[in-house]
């Protein structure tokens, strides 16, 4: 696998504030999230990566370029911003049409790559509208559109699903997923975990101005193995089940849930429990009709590792 991404002691600072802090790592090609909470230092390295700002301290190569202020890097990686800067009196097909025409391409080329990339987004039924009476979405569909028109090799996106209605966020999905198969590299910034464990395996963490963890999902999932797991179990006779589950040496907690018809635990061991688990429900004969192991998921993981 060949890196795209490796930043050594990488640090910016906006005066007295630090935005990264001696960040050292490196993301293969592919498709990789970026998690972490506000003021993590999401935007301050994206804006690195896209050559938009300058490294305080440290080294930082992407595709073999340092991007900062780098014509022949701009040519080959697109940035979706989260800030919604747009030309109002554009419409929109115009707007990705100057963007194009400013990185150099012809009048006609420019017009065949917009109409393609809005085309993409799904936004060609107002394309010939300003941009001014777009709503959220359409405004973020738009955006990513001018990111994608010049067909780059990496792709950099921050937040590219605020302001999208479910099927639109699904749609964006979509469309990240085509490009990942076409070969484009994307790093995607994303407080909506669980669509971003939808699109990759491949996380970063940052909290802090700092790396918290990296890898595979899976992996930093084992992190959890200090934590207690949550369990929450749908039954008839729930009361009977709990009564039940407080046997087991490593179920530290068991309550019965306000409505009294699911039992909520806590177990050291959640291997342990899921093999016990079916030997418990047939002496109990309490009625299991749900399991749920929520903090299993991505964004479980990440709040315990913040918190």
């Amino acid at each position: 696998m060949t890196v795209l991404v490796e930043a050594r002691d990488l640090s910016r600072y906006y005066g007295p504030v630090v935005g990264l802090n001696d960040l050292t790592l490196a993301l293969d090609e592919g498709v990789t999230g970026l998690l972490g909470p506000n003021g993590a230092g999401k935007s301050t390295f994206l804006k690195l990566v896209a050559g938009e700002i300058r490294p305080s301290r440290g080294s930082l190569r992407v595709l073999g370029y340092a991007p900062f202020a780098n014509r022949e890097y701009f040519r080959r990686v697109g940035f979706c911003p989260q800030q919604d800067a747009l030309y109002g009196e554009m419409t929109g097909l115009e707007f990705v049409v100057f963007l194009l025409r400013l990185s150099g391409h012809g009048k006609s080329d420019a017009r065949r790559l917009a109409q393609r990339a809005i085309e993409r987004v799904r936004l060609e039924e107002a394309m010939d509208r300003r941009t001014r009476g777009y709503s959220k979405g359409m405004r973020q569909r738009i955006r990513l559109a001018q990111a994608i028109a010049h067909e780059p090799r990496f792709l950099i996106v921050d937040e590219p699903m605020t302001g999208l209605d479910p099927l639109a966020r699904r749609e964006m999905s979509a469309l990240f997923a085509e490009l990942a198969a076409e070969g484009v590299s994307i790093l995607i910034s994303s407080h909506i975990l669980h669509e971003v464990e939808g699109l990759t395996r491949n996380v970063v963490l940052l909290h802090r101005g700092r790396l918290l963890a990296q890898g595979p999902v899976p992996e930093i999932r084992k992190l959890l193995s200090r934590h207690p797991r949550k369990v929450e179990i749908g039954a008839r006779d729930a009361r009977s089940l709990a009564a039940a589950l407080l046997g087991l040496d490593h179920v530290l907690s068991v309550r019965l849930a306000p409505g009294g018809d699911s039992v909520q635990l806590e177990t050291r061991d959640l291997d342990r429990f899921w093999s016990e688990l079916p030997r418990i429900a047939a002496t109990a004969r309490a009625g299991i009709h749900t399991l749920d192991s929520s903090d299993a998921n991505l964004e479980a993981v990440f709040d315990y590792l913040v918190v």
